[in-house]
């Protein structure tokens, strides 16, 4: 007989079911993950268990980590309208105020809404990308600037899977002087004692859980994800990173990579910190409050919705920089916002009930319908608050 997966952690009184749908979990081919949940700025729900690393059976214990893949645009996003709060960013601003050279190319209409809202006609680098590309931003996004778009920008939109780094990273650089990550490291992981990293210390690469990628067919990855195409493109940047985006020491478990920072894709955290971030942008975390409820509400305005352009089906929905509730995340409806991550994990807020959640797996799970392992536990908090 299988052992279970030891859970660990905490519930508040009301909050079992929770912990029962997170164990239920692993039943259900999760691997290793954690979870967690804020109602009204405080912590009711902390939870972490199975395995961490499948290779030695490393379990996961309360400080593990992992990449969330673009989860981490959401906290980008709410670099974005600190920013704004401060009066250092107007995202109705032509991008060329702040990075002239973006103009470059039919691209001088663009707005730092548009970049925020997927709305550049960005979403491919054209061209070879390397490692050492990767690893130099400035010269990315050089190249973007350089780029003419696929459309005109703000005429539709089409996912910036990883662009979104240098062309919303840049701006910010042009801004702040710094980069996102740093930023972060100063302004918002420092003030809330978060483990949360975009671009990640070398000394901490023990903490990080390895992602295990989805288990399918190579002629049904190919099927669904052709070489050459433009989500093809857009999610392997031109195939340096391989289709399922991790294996053995490759794609994103590449320790060299976990340093470079790329604020669209490689967040590296876990469940309490997301949650415990998205708790400060709806109200105050032991005395630290991110955003007003007013700048929530005009970022959460959707602005890129139905189906991308060259795509016949409908897919994700965003306000300005978050992530809105669309069929395949639902999150928990009203006015929720946040962001997932490729393979499973997610973090968000729903300002009207004073939540925010967060889940955050090792185990990859694509499906064209909610992830169950989130809906299971979404499903409980609802019955727990009533």
């Amino acid at each position: 007989m299988t052992q279970q997966p030891q859970v660990e952690g905490s519930t508040e009184p009301g909050f079992e079911a929770v912990a029962d749908a997170f164990a239920a979990g692993f039943a259900h081919g999760e691997v290793g993950a954690s979870c967690a949940l804020y109602v009204d700025g405080q912590p009711v729900v902390d939870l972490w268990g199975g395995i961490a690393d499948p290779r030695s059976g490393a379990p996961w214990t309360r400080d593990t980590v992992a990449i969330v893949f673009s989860c981490t645009k959401g906290v980008s996003s709410i670099v974005a309208h600190m920013l704004v709060e401060r009066g250092q960013l107007d995202p109705d601003a032509l991008v060329t105020e702040y990075w002239p050279e973006f103009g470059a190319a039919g691209k001088e209409a663009t707005t730092v809404r548009d970049v925020l809202s997927h709305r550049t006609g960005l979403p491919v680098v054209d061209g070879p990308v390397t490692m050492e590309d990767v690893a130099d931003p400035a010269g990315m996004a050089a190249r973007l600037a350089a780029q003419a778009p696929l459309f005109a920008p703000g005429s539709a939109h089409a996912y910036q899977a990883v662009t979104f780094s240098w062309t919303f990273g840049e701006i910010v650089r042009r801004v702040t002087g710094e980069s996102i990550g740093t930023f972060v490291a100063r302004e918002v992981t420092g003030p809330l004692g978060l483990d949360l990293w975009i671009g990640l210390p070398p000394e901490l690469e023990g903490r990080v859980a390895p992602i295990q990628p989805i288990d399918v067919p190579a002629e049904l990855v190919e099927l669904v994800l052709p070489t050459g195409s433009l989500p093809w493109r857009a999610l392997t940047l031109n195939g340096l990173f391989p289709t399922l985006m991790a294996g053995d020491e490759v794609g994103v478990n590449d320790p060299a990579g976990h340093g470079v920072e790329l604020p669209a894709a490689n967040g590296i955290t876990n469940a309490r910190s997301l949650a415990r971030l998205y708790a400060a942008t709806i109200g105050e975390v032991d005395g630290v409050r991110l955003l007003q409820a007013d700048t929530v509400a005009a970022a959460s305005e959707v602005r890129s919705t139905g189906a991308p352009w060259g795509e016949e089906v409908a897919g994700a929905s965003w306000g300005t920089g978050f992530m809105r509730p669309f069929p395949r995340q639902p999150m928990l409806g009203g006015g929720s916002f946040g962001h997932d991550g490729a393979g499973g994990s997610i973090a968000f807020a729903t300002p009207e009930r004073g939540i925010a959640f967060s889940h955050v797996a090792n185990q990859m799970l694509v499906t064209p319908e909610p992830d169950p392992r989130t809906a299971a536990l979404l499903a409980a908090v609802e019955a727990c608050l009533g």
